[in-house]
C-alpha cells in the first residue's frame, strides 16, 4: 500500500520535511517513489505538488495523519483534521524512575505509556493539585494514627492481665 507521508531532513532543532510517496512498510528515511513537496514548521511554509498529490490520492495513496491535516489546511483536500498520535521516546535511565505510570510532570505534560501529550497548565491549577496531594496525604495520616490505635488499644488489655496478676 503507497502512503504520502514526511520524510524529516535539515539540522538538528530546525526540522524540516519533505511530502513524499513511499510504500507503507518502508522506512521512513529511505529512497521515495516520488517526492510531492516540503514543509517548514518554523515559518508554516509548503511547497506542495498539488495536481501530483491528487492524482495519487485518486490512485489509492493513503494520508498519514500529519500529511492529512497538511492537505486540510492547504484546501488542498476536505474535511475534519485528524488527531496526531505521538509516541514516546525510550527513556533514560535516570528518567525512567520518574516516567511510565503516567501522572503530570512538572513541565504540565501528561505521561502515559503510549502518548504524551502536552498541555498548558492553567492558572491556579497547579496550586489546586497541590491542596489534593495535601489533602490525600493528611487521609493517610489520619488512616495510619487509626491503625496504631487499634494495635495500642489491643496490647494494653493484655499488659493490665499482666500488672493485676503480678
Amino acid at each position: 500500500m503507497l502512503i504520502i507521508r514526511f520524510s524529516r531532513v535539515g539540522k538538528r532543532n530546525h526540522a524540516q520535511f519533505r511530502v513524499v510517496l513511499t510504500e507503507k512498510s518502508a522506512a521512513v528515511k529511505s529512497k521515495p517513489i516520488e517526492v510531492l513537496g516540503g514543509y517548514n514548521p518554523h515559518q508554516k511554509i509548503s511547497s506542495l505538488k498539488e495536481d501530483r498529490i491528487k492524482y495519487w490520492i485518486s490512485q489509492g495513496a493513503q494520508l498519514s495523519d500529519s500529511a492529512y491535516n497538511l492537505m486540510i489546511t492547504q484546501g488542498i483536500i476536505e474535511g475534519k483534521k485528524r488527531p496526531v498520535k505521538i509516541k514516546n521516546k525510550p527513556a533514560e535511565e535516570g528518567a525512567a524512575e520518574n516516567e511510565g505510570k503516567g501522572g503530570i510532570a512538572e513541565d504540565g505534560t501528561k505521561k502515559t505509556d503510549d502518548v504524551a501529550v502536552t498541555e498548558a497548565p492553567k492558572e491556579g491549577k497547579k496550586e489546586e493539585i497541590a491542596e489534593e496531594e495535601k489533602s490525600v496525604n493528611a487521609e493517610k495520616v489520619v488512616e495510619i494514627k487509626e491503625s496504631e490505635k487499634e494495635t495500642v488499644s489491643t496490647e494494653i488489655p493484655e499488659k493490665k492481665d499482666e500488672i493485676k496478676e503480678k
